[in-house]
C-alpha cells in the first residue's frame, strides 16, 4: 500500500486523507455570510478563508483533500473548481463532497455526523489516518509536524491546541493535559477553565483540528450515530474517548519554513465581524502576524486574467491624486484621483476622484463614487457607492440605511446593496 513520505513517522505505514469541515453557516459574520458559507468569505483581497487551510495542507505535502459542504455552498464549490484543480498526473485532489443523505433522509446533524455520512470516502482511500480540520480559521501551519508527533507517539487521536489567556478561554473548548501533553479531560466553554501545566494564566484551547487513527474514528462515530447527542467532535466524540491515547499538539511549537518568531503561533477564529476586521487589518500592518509574502509557504488562490492595478491623476494643488498608503490593492483596481489609506481593495475596485477610503475592506467590483468617504467599512461585492456619500461616520444613519454596525463600530454594507445618494 502506498504510504506518505518518510518524514511523517517511522513506526508504521501512513496513508492520510484530509476531511475539511466547510459547511459553516457563520451567523455572527452576517451579512457577509448572507449569500455564501463562512469558508467562502473573501480575505486579504484576493483570497478566501478556505484558501488558508488548503494551502497549509498542500504546503505540508498532504494533497488528498475532501471538503464537506452544506450551507450555501455554491460560491465555495465554484471557487474550488476554478482555483484548486489538481494535475491529473498524480492521484492528488481537492474535491467538494456535498451532503447526500446517503444514510437516511437527514442532512448533516453536526460535525461528527458529517464525517460519519462520509466514511465511504475514507474506506475508498484506504486511509490509516484522517485529518479532520475546520475551514474557517486564519493561520499558517505545517501539518506534517503534527502528523509526525501523532504517528511517532502512536496516538489514537491528536488534537491541535493553542494557549489562550484564561479570561478568553470561555469562548473555546478547553483541553486538560498532564505534564506529557496527554489529554485527561475536556471542558466546553468553561466559566472557570482548568489551567495548562506550568502556565497559571493560560488554558489550552482546542483549535478544532484533529488527527484520528481510522479505526478509532470509525468506532467512535458508529457509537455516536445511534445516540441522541449533538454529533459534535468537541462536545461528544472526544469526551467519549476518555481513557484512550489522546495527545495534545501545541500549535505554538509549529515552525513554518520562511516565517519568523513573530509569525509563530498566530491563529485567529474569525467568528465575528470584529475579529474578521482585525485579522484583515493585520495583513496590511508593517509587521503582520500572518505572513502572506512568504515565498516558501505560498498562499494559493484563484488566478484571474485581470490587468495590474492602476493609479491615475497627479493634480496635487487640486487635491486630486490617486494614491494608496499602507494598503493592499489587488489586480484590476483603478485608483483615480482618490486617497486610500490602511485599507484592502479586492479585485476590480474603482476609487473615483476626491473619494477617501480609510481603514476599510472593499470586496470584488466595488465602485466608490466621486467625493464619497468611507471610514472603517466593509463593502461586499459589486456595491456602487454613490458620489458624496459618507459611510462609517454616523452610525445611526448607517443603521437607518440597513447596514450592520459591529460592537466596535465597523459598518458592513451587504452584497449588491442599493444606496441612496
Amino acid at each position: 500500500m502506498p504510504t506518505m513520505p518518510y518524514r511523517y513517522g517511522r513506526s508504521r505505514p501512513v496513508r492520510v486523507i484530509a476531511m475539511i469541515l466547510a459547511g459553516g453557516e457563520g451567523k455572527r459574520l452576517h451579512p457577509l455570510t448572507r449569500d455564501r458559507c463562512k469558508p467562502a468569505v473573501p480575505f486579504g483581497g484576493s483570497y478566501r478563508i478556505i484558501d488558508l487551510v488548503l494551502s497549509n495542507f498542500l504546503n505540508s505535502g498532504l494533497a488528498k483533500i475532501k471538503l464537506l459542504t452544506q450551507y450555501k455552498s455554491h460560491s465555495l464549490e465554484t471557487h474550488i473548481s476554478r482555483a484548486w484543480s489538481m494535475a491529473t498526473i498524480t492521484d492528488d485532489y481537492v474535491e467538494c463532497l456535498p451532503a447526500q443523505q446517503r444514510l437516511g433522509r437527514e442532512w448533516y446533524r453536526g460535525s461528527a455526523d458529517a464525517i460519519y455520512q462520509s466514511l465511504h470516502v475514507i474506506a475508498d482511500e484506504q486511509a490509516t489516518d484522517v485529518c479532520i480540520f475546520g475551514a474557517d480559521h486564519i493561520y499558517q501551519m505545517d501539518i506534517g509536524q503534527m502528523l509526525a508527533q501523532h504517528v511517532e507517539k502512536d496516538a489514537d487521536v491528536t488534537v491541535a491546541v493553542i494557549p489562550v489567556p484564561a479570561t478568553d478561554a470561555q469562548r473555546f473548548g478547553v483541553v486538560i493535559v498532564d505534564d506529557e501533553m496527554r489529554i485527561v479531560d475536556f471542558e466546553e466553554k468553561p466559566l472557570r477553565p482548568s489551567l495548562m501545566p506550568g502556565r497559571d494564566t493560560h488554558a489550552l484551547a482546542s483549535m478544532g483540528n484533529y488527527i484520528f487513527r481510522t479505526d478509532v474514528l470509525i468506532e467512535a462515530l458508529e457509537a455516536d450515530a445511534s445516540t441522541d447527542s449533538t454529533h459534535d467532535f468537541g462536545h461528544d466524540i472526544l469526551p467519549s474517548l476518555a481513557g484512550r491515547n489522546l495527545l495534545a499538539y501545541d500549535f505554538q511549537t509549529n515552525i513554518v519554513d520562511g516565517n519568523t518568531e513573530h509569525n509563530r503561533g498566530y491563529w485567529c477564529d474569525v467568528g465575528s465581524i470584529d475579529s474578521y476586521y482585525e485579522a484583515s487589518m493585520d495583513v496590511i500592518s508593517v509587521h503582520p502576524r500572518l505572513n502572506l509574502h512568504n515565498p516558501v509557504w505560498p498562499l494559493r488562490r484563484a488566478m484571474r486574467h485581470l490587468p495590474p492595478a492602476k493609479f491615475v491623476h497627479m493634480d496635487e494643488p487640486g487635491e486630486r491624486v490617486g494614491q494608496a498608503i499602507q494598503s493592499m490593492v489587488c489586480s484590476g483596481c483603478i485608483v483615480s484621483g482618490g486617497l486610500v489609506s490602511t485599507s484592502i481593495l479586492g479585485p476590480r475596485v474603482r476609487i473615483n476622484s476626491y473619494a477617501r477610503v480609510h481603514g476599510s475592506i472593499l470586496f470584488d467590483g466595488v465602485d466608490v463614487g466621486r467625493g464619497a468617504h468611507l471610514g472603517r467599512v466593509i463593502v461586499d461585492k459589486d456595491v456602487v457607492i454613490p458620489p458624496g456619500v459618507r459611510i462609517g461616520y454616523d452610525h445611526d444613519r448607517d443603521r437607518a440605511r440597513g447596514f450592520t454596525v459591529s460592537e466596535s463600530g465597523v459598518v458592513v454594507v451587504p452584497k449588491r446593496a442599493k444606496i441612496d445618494a
